[in-house]
């Protein structure tokens, strides 16, 4: 499974509300096509942060200006390559701001690097072929 945290601007309950209308009858978790299983996270009866170090957090509050107590976390289904899938969950969950983080680089992206296709350290968003391609070239998996 790869994962995607998405932190929305706005209330968690606009959210809430957001996926319940694109991805009716069902929550916790909204799957989309049964391929992305998205649940929100959170910092008081969840897992938000748990593994995280304190730089990062500090690094997170400021991009966003504030400390968010939730996450949207998307899981994404190794049977597919889900890359458009999980395009078309972060358009949808950032389209009023906030940022995005995938397992590949520690960079906070925004929609618009999202859709543009910025390159940062050499990765796209959610790059998972060129991080493995990248790794296997320096001896990794």
């Amino acid at each position: 499974m790869r994962t995607v945290l998405a932190f929305p601007a706005g209330e968690r309950s606009a959210t809430v509300a957001s996926l319940d209308r694109h991805l009716p009858e069902q929550r916790e978790p909204w799957t989309l096509d049964g391929n992305l299983y998205i649940n929100i996270d959170d910092e008081q009866t969840g897992y938000l942060f748990c593994d995280w170090d304190p730089e990062e957090v500090a690094i997170l509050d400021a991009v966003i200006g504030h400390h968010p107590t939730w996450a949207v976390q998307i899981d994404i289904s190794g049977r597919i390559d889900g890359t458009a899938e999980v395009h078309q969950m972060i358009a949808l969950l950032l389209e009023h701001g906030g940022v995005a983080m995938d397992d590949y680089t520690p960079h906070l992206w925004t929609l618009p690097e999202i859709v543009s296709g910025t390159v940062i350290d050499g990765l796209r968003f959610f790059d998972f072929r060129g991080y493995h391609e990248r790794n296997r070239g320096l001896g990794g998996s």
